[in-house]
């Protein structure tokens, strides 16, 4: 509470508000210029009661420019850009902590280093995918002659880029969010966003069938999340971060809130894709377009992740609170089932978009494994001291993670998206003598797979390698100093989270198989 009162307080549309939410105003103006500038054209409007036509500039006969098909996909990469470029800007200008509140002082939005951090990742993985989308979605030139399907087809254009900044915006809000409200808001508006972008592709009966499974399992999971988030507000009387964190230290054990937090963990681990809330995750990545499935597995994933940062480590485990020991274990037992189902599910998948599915699912393991490692430090009593520096360097190398799968896991898919315009990206098979067809596609991938197996000297090998040593940094504790010293410890004294680094190093080696096959 000391830390929100040091902090600038903005009201919405007051003093500092712009310069605060500037990065979202870019979206929402990107947004606008989409709706409006494809449709720009050589209508009029007749005065009521006479033959007086003025220009109207909307519908009609469309300006030369206005009707170009790919016009909204260079403003929807330009918006998003500038979004990125922006908090790129704000952080080389020193970053100002601020809080949006309300009239009352509620708080709504929170702005600093850790929520302009996520936004990068957002915008940076939506502005590829909105680029490499350029050419997978069918257009046609100007003055062409198509027919009326393929016309419509051109108009579609726009819709799918609004689709792109609008994901954009909701992430956003995500990532700033501090009020339960306002991150459900977010969370749905990203949401509806990818289930329109998966079924997107509405001729194809795989992308239409797909589409139509994400939306009812998605629309499922945000019931029961919601719903979770409405008996923490019964609980507590509050949508408030703030609020609901000092009701978590006073509460102890009540039954109440855990439901709560057992529920909204079915809601994002639905986003993050984690075991057994990730059965709709493959069909939809092979439903897909290739951009958008990256989006999903990078963009989408870090956004839920985020979400559980926020909920279960702000929120339901203050520093004391003893009442967080249900839910680490059962993250912590999730993490686990995570990890090695999609490592195992990956081995027999013949598709690569499945097989980038499930290793999304193995890597979402090893992130919630990382936050069990966060969590721990609060919970156990017999683990303090060096343990809380420890879990500040898990939640860095988990946020360096997250950079490392945009980066090279949206690459992945993005080579994918290259090769499908060829048709021949639908088996593992057909990417069979690739190097001689496309040597420098070929060279890509195999650095993406190798990173994304954690090979040395990848990125990929350090962002894992870094989580592996803050969890056993965590699991050994206080103990540290002494078995540096020359002290011996059996494994029963360590705490039970030396398992899961444990576990990330089998995974690990395991794929290893189906990455280099």
């Amino acid at each position: 509470m000391s830390e929100m009162s040091n902090l600038s307080r903005v009201e919405p549309f007051g003093d500092g508000f712009v310069s605060a939410m500037c990065p979202e105003l870019i979206l929402f103006a990107g947004m606008l210029a989409l709706i409006l500038i494809p449709n720009l054209g050589k209508g009029t409007f007749r005065i009521p009661g006479t033959q007086i036509r003025l220009p109207w500039l909307l519908g009609g006969q469309r300006f030369k420019i206005t009707s170009d098909p790919r016009l909204p996909s260079w403003l929807a990469t330009i918006t998003l850009t500038a979004a990125f470029l922006n908090v790129l800007y704000i952080f080389s200008q020193g970053l100002d902590r601020t809080l949006i509140v309300t009239d009352s002082g509620k708080e709504l939005l929170l702005i600093n280093g850790f929520s302009r951090v996520f936004e990068l990742i957002f915008f940076g993985a939506l502005a590829l995918a909105s680029l490499a989308s350029m050419n997978r979605l069918q257009v046609h030139g100007i003055g062409s002659k198509v027919s009326e399907s393929e016309l419509y087809n051109n108009r579609r254009q726009a819709d799918f880029y609004i689709l792109m900044v609008t994901c954009a915006l909701g992430m956003s809000v995500v990532a700033l969010a501090q009020d339960l409200f306002v991150l459900f808001i977010g969370l749905e508006l990203a949401s509806f966003s990818t289930y329109v972008l998966v079924a997107f592709l509405k001729e194809s009966k795989v992308g239409a069938e797909s589409g139509m499974k994400y939306f009812i399992v998605g629309s499922v999971a945000s019931g029961v999340g919601l719903y979770g988030l409405s008996m923490l507000y019964l609980w507590a009387g509050s949508l408030q971060f703030s609020v609901l964190s000092v009701a978590f230290a006073e509460s102890g054990t009540t039954a109440l809130p855990l439901i709560g937090i057992g529920f909204v963990l079915v809601g994002f681990g639905f986003k993050v894709s984690a075991v057994p809330f990730h059965f709709a995750a493959p069909d939809a990545y092979s439903g897909a377009t290739s951009p958008v499935a990256g989006v999903l597995a990078t963009a989408s994933k870090a956004m839920g992740m985020l979400g559980l940062v926020r909920m279960l480590l702000i929120v339901a485990a203050p520093e004391s609170s003893d009442g967080s020991a249900i839910w680490l274990v059962c993250l912590g037992a999730i993490a686990a089932i995570t990890m090695t189902w999609g490592n195992l599910a990956a081995l027999g998948s013949d598709n690569p978009k499945r097989m980038l599915a499930y290793s999304s699912v193995a890597h979402a393991g090893y992130m919630l494994a990382a936050l069990t490692a966060v969590g721990a430090w609060n919970w156990d009593a017999t683990v303090s001291g060096d343990a809380s520096a420890a879990a500040v360097a898990v939640m860095t190398a988990l946020l360096l993670h997250l950079v490392v799968l945009v980066a090279f896991k949206l690459g992945a898919f993005l080579v994918l998206s290259i090769l499908e315009s060829d048709g021949g990206a639908s088996r593992l098979s057909s990417l069979g003598g690739l190097a001689k067809r496309e040597p420098l596609l070929a060279v890509a991938m195999f650095i993406f797979m190798i990173s994304l197996a954690g090979v040395p000297p990848m990125a990929g090998f350090l962002s894992k390698l870094l989580v592996i040593m803050g969890i056993v940094r965590v699991a050994v504790g206080d103990m540290g100093a002494e078995i540096a010293d020359g002290g011996m410890y059996a494994i029963g004294d360590l705490h039970w989270v030396w398992w899961l680094a444990l576990l990330m190093v089998l995974n690990s080696a395991i794929s290893m198989f189906y990455y280099l096959r």
